[in-house]
């Protein structure tokens, strides 16, 4: 059972655009709420990290908040009750991208300067802590909108137990990358569901939590979250080797960056004379030449990685379609709208 009968903003009068820009409008709410004078710099650092009012800006997706969302609208049609939960989960996400930055040394995300590039490290390890806080704040909001006490704490403990979990995977993650061994595929895959979809299975079931008592239900879409989680990665680790730049807005670079993600490490696992040799080469490269990357390319291709990298994704994919069709009493449009994000994202 939803909540409370609905308010109002019906699914069908509704585009993914509009619920993008609904949680966008939440977010400002809350920077707006909080700066003064003396701190506005602060939440200035904030809108631009996260594209506010800048033309030039390429905003993310807002995928997470968008399956909270539409995972809320599903189960019941007063989406607007859940627009704090989906600020939540938003402002977390990039909390955890500022920090990133840092820790990768990253200079750009999405064609302009990073934050700590822009202001320098120690804000931007302050902004990042704020963006966490904020979100959590949040949260709060949920309460005044008559969601009751026990619900929300349930969704804060969640919401603490997902940021473990990705703090958990940004561990694994750059400890495998200062190793100079590959890791399994078997560890890259408790890495990435710590650190990928722990966070959009959390999104998925926070909008359950909000929207029914149904705990299958919650179950049910815990797991769709999960499945989806991990084949949006997949996908990513396709695009960050074979993308379109013209498409996607970014360069395939992530073999010149010696990024360890499924691919190669399928790959490495595969691997032997001459083919382990020139992946092992443009690894221990600091700026692997162009031939030399071709050659890497060509071995991954010969040893199936590509494919079975694909195949992964989309099975993955596949389960998580599953998971949410079966599902009962689920609002067809949401379901469908959900199928959209889905083919959208995971396309490689």
């Amino acid at each position: 059972m939803a909540n409370a009968e609905p308010t109002g903003g019906n699914l069908l009068d509704l585009d993914l655009d509009a619920l993008v820009a609904a949680t966008d409008t939440e977010i400002l709410k809350l920077l707006d709420e909080w700066a003064e004078l003396l701190t506005a710099p602060m939440y200035e650092q904030i809108r631009y990290h996260m594209g506010y009012g800048d033309l030039h800006a390429k905003p993310g997706k807002r995928m997470r908040p968008l399956l909270g969302l539409l995972t809320y609208s599903a189960l019941a049609s007063d989406w607007e009750r859940a627009l704090p939960g989906a600020a939540a989960v938003e402002l977390g996400h990039n909390f955890s991208l500022v920090h990133d930055d840092i820790e990768d040394g990253d200079q750009e995300r999405r064609g302009r300067s990073t934050l700590w590039v822009r202001e320098g490290v120690p804000q931007a390890i302050n902004t990042g802590d704020a963006l966490f806080t904020i979100s959590r704040v949040a949260l709060h909001r949920l309460t005044a909108l008559g969601f009751s006490d026990a619900k929300v704490l349930r969704l804060m403990k969640l919401y603490d137990e997902t940021c473990l979990r990705l703090c958990e995977g940004q561990y694994m993650d750059i400890a495998a990358s200062t190793r100079s061994e590959m890791q399994s595929v078997e560890h890259y895959f408790e890495m990435i569901g710590r650190k990928t979809a722990a966070l959009i299975s959390g999104s998925v079931e926070s909008g359950a939590i909000l929207a029914t008592d149904d705990e299958a239900t919650i179950d049910a879409f815990r797991r769709f979250g999960w499945a989806l989680g991990l084949a949006f990665q997949l996908n990513d680790d396709l695009l960050g080797i074979w993308g379109d730049e013209a498409a996607t807005g970014k360069k395939p670079t992530d073999l010149a960056r010696h990024k360890k993600t499924l691919p190669v490490l399928y790959a490495f696992e595969r691997a032997e004379g001459s083919d382990r040799e020139t992946l092992t080469r443009i690894y221990a490269t600091a700026d692997p030449a162009a031939d030399l990357l071709t050659a890497g390319l060509e071995v991954l291709e010969r040893l199936g990685a590509r494919e079975y990298t694909r195949g992964e994704a989309l099975a993955w994919r596949q389960r998580a379609l599953d998971e949410i069709r079966g599902v009962k009493a689920i609002n067809p449009q949401a379901l469908q709208r959900l199928e959209e994000i889905m083919t959208r994202v995971i396309s490689a």
